[in-house]
């Protein structure tokens, strides 16, 4: 008697498979911090600022508890609060936005390229003058490495010179890419990641990093990461939080930065498949020339008219899952849709938002499981 057999589902994002790979060397380092006890601002955290900031290019690295976090630690170091404006694409995740909000100063959207999913520039210059006329002062701009590829960081840089506001790049997807033969991580005047574990380099908890070159920035955010203190934890000089890095994960991350590049390349390779595979079926994500990615996520655009639910669940069907970022842009959620929008609407955020969807990424997926999915992407669509 024949039987169906069902195959595996494809892992969307695979933990699992980098956690093999590095087996023993993560055991070990997480050993050591259990031998020396030191678990908060032990020496793997030092270590691991040294090595980013040897990695990116940057002359300090703080290690913090969360991407969120190091936004909002920005923010406080520059005292940014009611009556500023804060310029955000309104096409990325809540914690580009909501660190704004609670240091009470007001996000104001700007629109996104539909190629790139990155911030409009010339939406930014509009943005900025809707913030001023509602009475706002636009002190800051946030652009945001969306799904790993790096924003236009010289047209923004040369827009916040002519306005007078400071860049804080949020490269929470991107760390690890490149910008014209950079690396994120030096642009603006602070770089913001995360170590989230579906990241591309990411902890086995929560976890993030700032980056500068300026001096007084550095001092500034490791006072404010540990409750705002001075010389010693019972001056506190400032308002802070407990922003540290945990020393488990960053001893995790010190691991993990040794194969990040190797994790990069073949990611690469699973994007030029992808590419390769589906550009006749979908509008496929396209790199800007000078632009390395480091594919946090592989999002296509579907075709005008698409069912995505039930494409979802076609390919659901076949063991491929797949995952909607972001079906509402912030300027749709409940929560937020009170905040300016830059004159002229945000009509590349809201088409995105009703056509993207994300497939299976990570370094470890195989060449046949891509097959299946290309497979599964064509037969839903025909069918």
């Amino acid at each position: 008697m024949n039987q169906h057999l069902r195959s595996e589902p494809i892992p969307f994002i695979d933990v699992a498979s980098q956690r093999r790979r590095l087996g023993a060397s993560l055991d070990a380092a997480v050993k050591r911090v259990l031998d020396h006890c030191q678990f908060v601002n032990g020496p793997e955290v030092a270590e691991l600022e040294k090595q980013l900031a040897a990695y990116s290019g940057a002359k300090h690295v703080i290690g913090c508890a969360s991407g969120t976090d190091a936004i909002l630690m920005v923010m406080m170091a520059k005292n940014v609060g009611p009556g500023d404006a804060v310029l955000c694409p309104s096409f990325t995740f809540i914690a580009t936005a909501s660190p704004v909000a609670r240091t009470g100063a007001t996000p104001v959207y700007v629109d996104v390229d539909e190629t790139t999913f990155n911030m409009s520039p010339e939406s930014l210059k509009r943005g900025i003058a809707t913030a001023r006329k509602a009475g706002l002062k636009p002190v800051a701009v946030i652009p945001v490495d969306l799904f790993g590829q790096p924003a236009d960081h010289d047209a923004i840089a040369e827009i916040a010179r002519a306005e007078g506001l400071f860049v804080l790049d949020d490269a929470a997807q991107g760390f690890g890419a490149s910008y014209k033969g950079r690396k994120l991580g030096t642009f603006g005047f602070a770089t913001a990641t995360s170590f989230f574990p579906a990241k591309p380099l990411g902890c086995f908890g929560d976890g993030g990093a700032i980056f500068t070159d300026d001096d007084e920035l550095a001092a500034t955010l490791r006072s404010i990461r540990v409750h705002g203190q001075g010389v010693d934890k019972y001056d506190n000089v400032r308002l802070g939080l407990t922003g540290r890095l945990d020393t488990m994960q960053a001893a995790i991350l010190l691991e993990k930065l040794k194969i990040f590049d190797d994790e990069i390349a073949a990611r690469n390779k699973v994007a030029e498949r992808y590419a390769r595979g589906l550009s006749n079926v979908v509008t496929v994500p396209r790199l800007s020339p000078g632009n390395t990615s480091v594919w946090a996520q592989y999002t296509i655009r579907l075709p005008e008219g698409t069912d995505r639910d039930g494409f979802a669940a076609a390919l659901k069907a076949q063991g491929v899952p797949t995952a909607i970022y972001y079906g509402k842009s912030m300027h749709q959620q409940t929560a937020y849709k009170q905040y300016p929008v830059a004159e002229g609407g945000l009509p590349g955020c809201e088409s995105l938002s009703q056509d993207v969807i994300s497939l299976p990424m990570h370094a470890y997926l195989t060449e046949a499981d891509q097959e299946r999915i290309i497979a599964a992407v064509q037969g839903a669509l025909a069918g």
